[in-house]
């Protein structure tokens, strides 16, 4: 299938369900086999979080795709619905409600930036869509969401922690987080500041406009201070900005930035001199284990965005959820997806269609994720999560560790 031949603000996957799955079902069940499970992602296919959306895409299309090949969930066909949010909280809000309103989906899955998540989540808890997010805004779980969300993403607070951690291993005393004026922003530099603290040392936080052509008077702010680390929080257009800026007027200190805004679309944007020696910290899929492994075959490729590994994961859970709960609902979802997935002495498996068949079945499942284990707490956080630290050398990216 090509892709780029396909309409970029929304795709609908659907394949039909089997005969005999279909006869293999209670009399209710089959009474709706005629009516799809409507699922969606909501994913950033255009704007700051451009670059990661069209992997997303195919990410949870494949999942889908293979999901009806096998017979559908309660023998009835998958739909995946898929919307842009523009990396826009505006935008995804109108998307959402027409996903919940006129489409009438059970989950959302996949919202990346947190601004996003934020302005959606209330639509989702309120009209019991469950939800299932990328993003690390502190705020999204502790929303009165009544247990409709789950995030495979780390929480601000601890990656802002792996930063201050990093930058005192790497002999920083005084740093300076610059970032877009967003809740997100705000909290890594909050977190930064107290970690940094604790340590002795200090950080101040910048907050800027995100649309801005030159961040000259910013940056002069910052270098008043003299730090001898930077780190950089923004997206990949406006950090390409700031890291030429920082070039021009001569800083010689550290730099470091969240991966989602310094990676290889940042490395193609700007001069090589820009980004030498300039570090990178961001959340890794288990790159050691059999699904993302079994993910890189499928999209025929070499390596992969956590973002995308955790789309993937998304759409796996939620499927297996309804099937465990036997009926295609968000509150269904939600009451299964911890039993559904990590069950006790449950058997391993690293994608839906096994993970289904086990569950109709009555057999436990254990599922590990590209992403990581995909368990959650009891407010809807990830429980263990991998970092990846790199270093952009001669204008590649190095890895240094995954830990």
């Amino acid at each position: 299938m090509n892709h780029s031949d396909l309409p970029t603000r929304r795709r609908v996957i659907t394949l039909s369900s089997t005969m005999a799955a279909s006869l293999a079902l209670p009399g209710w069940a089959r009474a709706q086999t005629g009516e799809p499970i409507k699922i969606a992602a909501l994913i950033p296919l255009t704007g700051g979080g451009g670059a990661y959306g069209p992997t997303m895409q195919r990410a949870a299309e494949l999942v889908v795709n293979e999901v009806n090949a096998a017979g559908g969930v309660l023998g009835r066909k998958v739909q995946l619905l898929v919307e842009d949010d523009q990396t826009n909280p505006e935008s995804a809000v109108r998307a959402a409600r027409k996903l919940i309103d006129a489409d009438k989906v059970c989950a959302i899955i996949g919202t990346w930036a947190s601004s996003v998540t934020t302005a959606v989540a209330p639509l989702c808890y309120e009209n019991k869509v469950f939800l299932a997010t990328v993003s690390g805004g502190e705020a999204i779980t502790s929303m009165p969401h009544h247990g409709y969300i789950v995030r495979t993403q780390p929480t601000s607070a601890l990656l802002g922690a792996v930063f201050a951690n990093f930058i005192a291993d790497q002999g920083g005393k005084n740093a300076y987080f610059m970032g877009p004026q967003t809740p997100l922003s705000q909290s890594y530099g909050d977190t930064i500041e107290q970690q940094m603290k604790k340590r002795g040392h200090v950080s101040h936080t910048l907050l800027y406009e995100d649309k801005k052509s030159s961040y000259r008077t910013e940056i002069g702010q910052v270098l008043r201070d003299n730090p001898d680390f930077i780190v950089l929080g923004g997206y990949v257009p406006d950090t390409a900005v700031v890291v030429k800026d920082l070039f021009r007027a001569g800083y010689k200190g550290k730099i470091v930035g969240m991966a989602f805004g310094v990676n290889q679309k940042l490395v193609e944007a700007v001069p090589l001199e820009t980004l030498e020696n300039v570090y990178m910290i961001g959340s890794s899929p288990a790159v050691g284990a059999e699904s993302y492994k079994r993910l890189l075959r499928l999209l025929k490729t070499d390596s992969l965005d956590p973002y995308s590994c955790q789309i993937y994961d998304h759409a796996n859970l939620v499927l297996m959820s309804i099937a465990k709960a036997k009926q295609a609902t968000g509150t269904g979802i939600r009451d299964s997806i911890r039993s559904a997935t990590h069950a006790k002495g449950g058997k391993p498996v690293d994608n839906a269609v096994d993970g289904i068949k086990l569950i109709n079945a009555g057999q436990p499942v254990d599922y590990n994720g590209a992403s990581g284990s995909c368990e959650f707490t009891e407010k809807g956080d990830v429980m263990n999560t991998f970092f990846r630290y790199e270093q952009i050398r001669g204008g590649k990216i190095n890895l240094i560790k995954i830990a």
